[in-house]
């Protein structure tokens, strides 16, 4: 792969200046030179109800699973609700793996970040979504853990990301986000190209 690697992002909350949905705009100021970032969110989405799939995809799911079908990576940001990630998030998570065998996240690199008040900073939430990405066989980024404990002191009045830490570890996240995806692209360019055996 030679092109920019393209990254699609999105956070689990709803709320219009969530700590989660800043974070995603700090990335995009932390990329390597070799990827672009695009935010999309899943505001619009419905609940999820086969009784509303059987009778046709909603457009607004039609374009999620789109703009993740197109993505050559994904990005997750999440808050923590009741040690667990949002109901919003699962909703939206699970639209795109349906209708049965058209999984829109199947085979994705995947990077997840969490950000909360407290001073876990989301880590159950994190976890818990890590165990559904990988059953939706994505290849998820294990490290850093970019976990941004009493994010309420962390951005300025501007909203700018100001924790020296998390920077560095969002960093390293986002390049080795971009590393395991050009390594997945050109296995499966090699394999593409490489003869059948004729034994």
């Amino acid at each position: 792969m030679t092109r920019p690697v393209k990254i699609l992002a999105f956070a689990g909350s709803l709320r219009k200046n969530s700590y989660n949905k800043l974070l995603l705009q700090a990335a995009a100021k932390l990329l390597p030179a070799s990827a672009q970032l695009e935010i999309v969110g899943i505001d619009g989405i419905p609940l999820y109800d086969q009784d509303t799939e059987v009778l046709g995809i909603p457009q607004s799911v039609k374009r999620f699973k789109e703009n993740i079908e197109s993505a050559d990576a994904i990005l997750i940001t999440t808050p923590e609700y009741n040690h667990s990630f949002p109901g919003v998030l699962k909703n939206a998570i699970d639209w795109a793996s349906r209708p049965y065998g058209h999984n829109s996240f199947n085979g994705k690199p995947v990077a997840v970040m969490s950000a909360a008040p407290g001073l876990f900073g989301g880590v159950s939430a994190q976890d818990q979504l890590k165990q559904v990405l990988v059953a939706l066989n994505m290849h998820v980024v294990a490290q850093p853990a970019v976990i941004v404990t009493s994010v309420h002191e962390k951005f300025d009045i501007n909203y700018e990301l100001v924790d020296a830490d998390a920077k560095q570890f969002m960093k390293q996240l986002l390049a080795n986000l971009v590393d395991l995806t050009r390594r997945i692209t050109q296995s499966e360019e090699w394999l593409q190209e490489a003869p059948l055996s004729t034994q």
